[in-house]
């Protein structure tokens, strides 16, 4: 399907979404246009048939001219344009900027809000053509691509003009093991606001021992809020604690009753412990406009949501609060495949999640449990 048709110096350029008979035209586009950092032909077929990237090429009777692959984050408002190649013939005649239109279309009409994207710094003309297209420079990262040349981070936001965003420097971690995104989450926290701290493997795991509730749906178990939080207190900051109920958390989520047992007096110990620490536990849901005053004072809070938005697997996981705008809520996800070579661990970092979508999202399981930790440094809480 044909996305836009675009008269170019004497062309007429089609832009539509790539077929399978594409595959080998993009190939030779791909080498033609860069020197390292090649998507393969299985990276190509994965982007024409995943429901959660768009593949766009620029064609006209001379062929293929360019492409743009641009990745949509379900359950955000974040797409991210991956890669944008232009035939070296073709360059010059605008068939990048076509392009970057029908991207900016496709990711309105999904309903996103704002478009990111990482360029070379020595690419002066698409660095040009993106601050020309409305692009704003928000991050560089020092040898970024194979050939050790540094990157430029630029966004852009497509459907709302003049928002402010507040946003705090918070190193991103991902987690190591699949039951480990509290621990990981807490660890960023740690990093942002304790400059000495040293995340390790090691104090990963360790944390996960203090907190975890030992049994969840399958596997491992994941990590208990007061556990978190003494684990946090335990590590030189303040915590303070919102949960929606006042028992014991997760039992609903297995069926065993010896589990339900284990689960259950975890929880009783960690209530004792917390009163122990003089942790403050509020047995209420923290509003969102109070969140945002203790983000402004300088804390940051790890969240429990359900991932059902993000994979549709309803699975509990820990994410950190790491900015907000007037539409959306940004969060650090410590999630990370690393086996998709089409992804960057750029793609979990200040993810935009509009208000109403995170308000749903941080509600877990059928009793709709809410559970926000807020750390700051000692003193400030």
């Amino acid at each position: 399907m044909t996305v836009n048709s675009v008269p170019i110096s004497g062309l007429l350029l089609d832009v539509r979404s790539a077929h399978i008979d594409d595959l080998n035209a993009l190939l030779a586009l791909e080498a033609q246009a860069f020197t390292g950092d090649r998507l393969s032909r299985r990276s190509f077929r994965r982007a024409i048939t995943s429901g959660g990237s768009v593949l766009l090429v620029a064609v006209s009777e001379q062929g293929l001219l360019g492409y743009a692959l641009l990745h949509l984050r379900q359950g955000t408002r974040l797409a991210r344009l991956y890669s944008l190649a232009v035939s070296p013939a073709a360059r010059g005649l605008g068939v990048g900027k076509a392009l970057l239109v029908a991207c900016e279309k496709k990711a309105i009409k999904r309903g996103k809000a704002l478009l990111r994207l990482e360029v070379s710094d020595v690419n002066l003309t698409a660095i040009a053509l993106y601050h020309k297209m409305g692009y704003r420079d928000f991050g560089h990262y020092d040898a970024y691509y194979e050939d050790q040349t540094d990157a430029i981070r630029m966004q852009k936001t497509l459907r709302y003009h003049g928002i402010e965003q507040s946003s705090h420097p918070v190193p991103w971690l991902a987690q190591g093991t699949p039951f480990t995104c509290g621990p990981a989450s807490l660890q960023m926290v740690l990093s942002a606001l304790q400059k000495e701290y040293q995340a390790t493997p090691d104090d990963e795991l360790e944390i996960w021992r203090e907190a975890t509730t030992i049994f969840m749906t399958s596997g491992h178990g994941g990590c208990h809020p007061m556990g978190l939080a003494l684990a946090a207190q335990k590590r030189g900051l303040s915590a303070q604690l919102w949960l929606s109920e006042e028992g014991p958390l997760f039992v609903d989520s297995v069926r065993d009753e010896l589990k339900k047992d284990v689960i259950t007096r975890v929880h009783q110990g960690f209530v004792k412990q917390c009163v122990a620490a003089n942790i403050a536990v509020n047995y209420h849901t923290i509003p969102l406009e109070q969140l945002i005053e203790a983000f402004d004072s300088g804390s940051l809070a790890l969240i429990l949501i359900s991932t059902f938005r993000m994979d549709g697997k309803k699975a509990p996981h820990w994410v950190v609060m790491s900015g907000y705008d007037e539409h959306c809520i940004l969060v650090h996800d410590p999630d990370f495949e690393e086996n998709d070579d089409t992804q960057s661990p750029l793609d979990c970092q200040y993810l935009p999640i509009a208000r109403d979508v995170f308000e749903k999202m941080s509600r877990f399981g059928q009793r709709r449990l809410q559970a926000t930790v807020v750390l700051s440094k000692r003193g400030k809480s």
